[in-house]
């Protein structure tokens, strides 16, 4: 029941990893006397973990995601993600739970093994009708880190489109092996020149009209292509595996790319 993977985490196992040099209090059985003998200091053997992988994903189901068409929505394409990285983590024998949050959470399923746990997940997630519609990531990304005991594979699925979230993100990298999904339609980058229309905020349910043609919208389009490149930097700063997910795509060769990544 560990499942086919190879774990990230360092620890007692079976599987030679890596070697580092001896720290107070390591245990000395795990001493390297062949590196050792070679007399640039005395070193340890590292090995991979073995345990059951929980798999958990921290989504946004804020109203920000109901922008693109009603079947490609944001919220829908997340939706399929999620459905089928857990149907994936159930074939490897995993503990799988989520997360769903606006400004507040919606909805937790603590992590828990078996098929059966895991097409509930999947069903609960299908049917979630959010409360809220404004978005608070960082009480997502808190409500992970003090719910999360053991080191975990995180899947935090969102559009990121909020502030101050980067210190806590940066925290659930450090604490678990972090996967960024960022969901994105098209139309938030690169809009034609359609005049002034209506463009209605799901999130404070307001309609504003807007020049498409103005230079100020132009920048803001700008800022969302530069917003989506900084999440990605900070990422492979952070040493987090980052996957683009745009609405008008099919996101299964991104999957399978992140898989063969990791592998």
């Amino acid at each position: 029941m560990h499942g086919n993977f190879s774990s990230v985490f360092k620890g007692s196992g079976l599987e030679f990893s890596d070697l580092r040099q001896y720290q107070y209090g390591d245990d000395v059985r795990h001493i390297d006397w062949n590196t050792t003998a070679k007399g640039h200091g005395t070193f340890v053997k590292l090995f991979k973990e073995e345990k059951e992988q929980t798999v958990f994903f921290l989504l946004d189901v804020s109203a920000s995601l109901l922008v693109g068409r009603e079947s490609n929505s944001k919220l829908s394409i997340l939706k399929e993600v999620t459905g089928v990285l857990a149907f994936s983590a159930l074939q490897e024998a995993g503990h799988i739970g989520f997360c769903a949050y606006t400004d507040k959470i919606e909805k937790f399923m603590a992590p828990s093994s078996g098929k059966k746990h895991g097409y509930r997940v999947i069903s609960e997630l299908f049917k979630l009708q959010p409360e809220n519609t404004s978005t608070d990531l960082k009480a997502g990304l808190r409500f992970t880190l003090q719910t999360l005991n053991r080191k975990s594979l995180v899947f935090v699925v969102s559009d990121f489109l909020d502030e101050g979230y980067e210190d806590l993100l940066k925290a659930v990298a450090k604490k678990h092996d972090l996967i960024v999904i960022q969901v994105h339609d098209p139309l938030e980058i690169d809009m034609p020149n359609l005049g002034i229309i209506p463009i209605f905020d799901p999130e404070s349910r307001t309609t504003t009209y807007v020049n498409t043609s103005s230079k100020l919208f132009k920048t803001r389009l700008n800022e969302n292509s530069s917003r989506l490149q900084a999440l990605k930097n900070l990422c492979k700063q952070w040493q987090a595996d980052y996957v683009p997910i745009q609405t008008d795509k099919d996101f299964v060769p991104a999957l399978v790319k992140l898989f063969r990544v990791r592998k």
